[in-house]
């Protein structure tokens, strides 16, 4: 390829033909022109990609950010929903508290009236202020204290006054029958002899129900001399019952019993003429007049 350039003169106008490395500059320019403009279309591209990138992200962010709201609004309204409950049991159990302490006139030891209705969460329809949730529960977190030390000892004066009228000890050791030997001196039906009776007698049908006369634990079950069959019961502050000469025994040794509750069947094992029970009552492990025990009023 070859070019010629027309030069206008003083002489005329003259024909030049470059040769080949006057054409390389120009190309070297041409080249690097283009490689400046191809340099400033990816910058720019590149700068428009990293736009956008940071666009999405932003917007993913605000998405995130979005669904974290909406997500502990509604953790918020199932806590509060649960704070509602926790309040509702607790003011039940309050309740229940009140009543037992009625129930033993123990109002003025046990007063739960006080610490009832506190106030409650604010409509899950409506945005929740999480200061007042956090106030609802420390309130209801006093409340629950105050139920946890206040409950156990009711709980513990009424079962002490519950045992204490299971210990009392009063009434027969039968549901039918008679008395027929009284607490002392007394001719000995084998012998003959003026001897001391240490308990009571009461004469009545084999098989007969022989009664706990009050609550305690067995601390004998079984055979011992002269009263064949044998029940014990030991009910604390020194005193213990003793029934004789059952044709059987219902409980064991350990047993703990209630007041009234069938404890053997009325026979006549041991030293006995015929079907009785021999009923004694020992303080300090010494056998005492039980009558004052039989006679007396029930403790209501």
């Amino acid at each position: 390829m070859s070019v010629t350039v027309l030069i206008q003169g003083r002489n005329g106008v003259t024909r030049w033909q470059p040769g080949k490395r006057w054409l390389i500059l120009p190309m070297m320019l041409l080249v690097a022109g283009a490689g400046v403009v191809c340099y400033s279309v990816d910058k720019f591209s590149n700068q428009q990609t990293r736009v956008d990138n940071e666009r999405q992200a932003r917007k993913a962010q605000q998405q995130q950010v979005e669904d974290l709201k909406h997500a502990t609004e509604s953790q918020l309204a199932t806590l509060a929903a649960h704070v509602a409950r926790m309040q509702a049991e607790i003011t039940r159990l309050e309740a229940m508290g009140q009543q037992v302490a009625q129930t033993y006139n123990l109002e003025d030891q046990f007063d739960f009236s006080a610490r009832a209705g506190v106030g409650g969460v604010s409509d899950l329809g409506q945005s929740i202020e999480l200061d007042q949730l956090i106030q609802d529960m420390d309130a209801m977190m006093q409340r629950m204290d105050y139920a946890k030390v206040q409950i156990p000892l009711l709980e513990t004066v009424a079962s002490n006054l519950h045992i204490d009228q299971e210990r009392y000890i009063s009434g027969r050791p039968i549901g039918k029958g008679w008395l027929s030997s009284p607490y002392g001196l007394r001719n000995d039906p084998f012998n003959g002899r003026r001897t001391m009776h240490k308990g009571i007698d009461f004469a009545g049908s084999e098989g007969a129900e022989v009664l706990a006369t009050a609550g305690g634990v067995v601390t004998w079950a079984g055979s011992m001399f002269g009263y064949g069959n044998l029940v014990e019961i030991d009910h604390g502050n020194g005193l213990k019952t003793r029934y004789g000469h059952n044709k059987n025994i219902d409980v064991s040794v350990g047993d703990v019993v209630a007041k009234g509750v069938k404890i053997a069947s009325m026979g006549s094992t041991g030293r006995s003429t015929g079907p009785h029970v021999h009923y004694e009552v020992l303080r300090g492990g010494q056998q005492i007049d039980p009558s004052k025990y039989v006679y007396r009023k029930a403790n209501n």
